[in-house]
C-alpha cells in the first residue's frame, strides 16, 4: 500500500521590528495512526513564578525604553549637529558674500576713480590746448595790429582802405576766437554732464547690487527657518509616536498581568473546591464510631 505524503510547509511571520519567526509544519503520512498521549495535568504557575516573569518583563520593558531613549538622544544629537553645521555654512556664506561684495565695490570704486582721473586729464589737456590756441590767436592779433600800424605809417595813401580791411579781418578773427571759446565751453559742459551721469549710473548700480545681495540673504534666512521648523516638527512627531507606543505597551502589559492574576485566582478557587471535596469524601467514608 502506497503512503501519500504532503510537502513541507514553511510559514514566516514578522514578530517585531528587526526579527522574524519561522514555523515549519511537517505533514504526517496518511494512513499511519498517531499514538495519542495521555493528557498530562496542566501545571499551574505559582505566584513566585508569575512575579519573576513580571519582573523579567518589567526589566525588558525598561531596557527597551532605555534603548529607545538612547536612540532619540542620538537622533537629537544628529539634528543639533546638522543645525550647527547649517548655521556655520550660513555664517560662512554671509561672510564670503560680504567679502565678495566689498571686493567688487572696491574694484568698482578704483575703476571709477581711474576713469574720472582719465577724464580730468583729458579735460586738462583740452583746456591747455585751448589756452595755447588763445595765446596763438592773441599773438597773431598782436602781429596783425603791428602790421597795421606799420602799414599805416608807411602807406598813408592806402591807410583808410587797408585799415578797413584790417578791421574787418580783426572782426572776423575775433568772431572766430569767440566761436572757438564758445565751442570749448560747450564741450566742457558736455564732458562735465557725462561725468555726472556716469557717476549717477555707478551709484544706482551699487544700490541695485546691494539690494540684490540683501534679498538673497533674506531668502536664505527664510529657507533656514523653514528647515529648522521642519526638523522640530519631525522630532515632535517621533516623540509623540514613541510616547503612544509606550502607552500602548503599558496598557497591554497591565491587561496581561490582569489575565494572569485572574487565572491564578481561578486556579486557587478550583484547588480550594477540590480540597473541600476531598475533605467531604473523607468524612463520608470514615466508619461511624461505636457508642
Amino acid at each position: 500500500m502506497e503512503v501519500e505524503t504532503k510537502s513541507t510547509e514553511i510559514r514566516c511571520q514578522e514578530m517585531s521590528k528587526g526579527g522574524l519567526a519561522y514555523e515549519v509544519i511537517l505533514a504526517e503520512p496518511v494512513g499511519v495512526p498517531v499514538p495519542r498521549r495521555a493528557d498530562s495535568p496542566e501545571k499551574t504557575p505559582s505566584v513566585e513564578e508569575i512575579q519573576e516573569k513580571l519582573k523579567a518583563a518589567e526589566e525588558r520593558r525598561r531596557s527597551l525604553e532605555a534603548s529607545k531613549m538612547a536612540a532619540i538622544a542620538q537622533k537629537m544629537a544628529k539634528i543639533e549637529e546638522a543645525s550647527r553645521i547649517r548655521s556655520e555654512q550660513t555664517n560662512n556664506f554671509i561672510v564670503a558674500t560680504k567679502e565678495a561684495l566689498d571686493a567688487k565695490m572696491e574694484t568698482h570704486e578704483e575703476k571709477r576713480e581711474a576713469y574720472i582721473n582719465e577724464l580730468r586729464s583729458r579735460l586738462k589737456d583740452h583746456l591747455e590746448g585751448v589756452e595755447k590756441t588763445r595765446l596763438t590767436l592773441e599773438q597773431q592779433t598782436a602781429e596783425v595790429y603791428k602790421a597795421i600800424e606799420d602799414k599805416m605809417t608807411t602807406a598813408a595813401d592806402k591807410r583808410d582802405e587797408n585799415l578797413k580791411k584790417m578791421i574787418e579781418r580783426l572782426r572776423e578773427h575775433e568772431e572766430q576766437v569767440r566761436k572757438v571759446r564758445a565751442g570749448n565751453q560747450e564741450k566742457f559742459q558736455q564732458l562735465e554732464s557725462a561725468i555726472q551721469e556716469k557717476l549717477q549710473q555707478a551709484a544706482d548700480r551699487r544700490l541695485l547690487i546691494e539690494a540684490e545681495q540683501r534679498e538673497k540673504l533674506r531668502n536664505h534666512n527664510i529657507k533656514l527657518a523653514e528647515v529648522r521648523s521642519a526638523a522640530t516638527a519631525k522630532v515632535e512627531e517621533i516623540t509623540k509616536d514613541i510616547e503612544n507606543k509606550l502607552t500602548t505597551a503599558e496598557l497591554n502589559r497591565e491587561k496581561e498581568i490582569q489575565k494572569k492574576l485572574d487565572f491564578v485566582k481561578k486556579e486557587e478557587r478550583r484547588a480550594e473546591l477540590v480540597r473541600q471535596n476531598k475533605s467531604a469524601r473523607t468524612e463520608t467514608a470514615a466508619p461511624p464510631s461505636s457508642g
